[in-house]
């Protein structure tokens, strides 16, 4: 049978969650420009395609500003 929708297959995320090798960051240079743009007061949602950000630094943006004391003004999903 033919269905219009892509399957279950198509929305999983890739079993290899590590950076790719042709991204040359390190988790800590991640840390660093997240930190940066949290101080400039730019969203979290990922305003400077901050990619692979918890499969790099094993958190989540949000629990990175957290551990460092710059909790964002409103909430994520506003």
């Amino acid at each position: 049978m033919q269905a219009p929708g892509k399957g279950l297959s198509q929305s999983a995320l890739a079993y290899h969650r590590s950076s790719p090798t042709w991204l040359k960051l390190t988790s800590d240079n991640r840390k660093e420009q997240i930190y940066k743009l949290a101080k400039k007061g730019l969203p979290q949602g990922d305003p400077e395609r901050l990619t692979w950000c918890c499969f790099m630094t094993g958190n989540k943006i949000l629990r990175i500003l957290k551990s460092k004391g710059l909790p964002p003004d409103s909430p994520e999903y506003l």
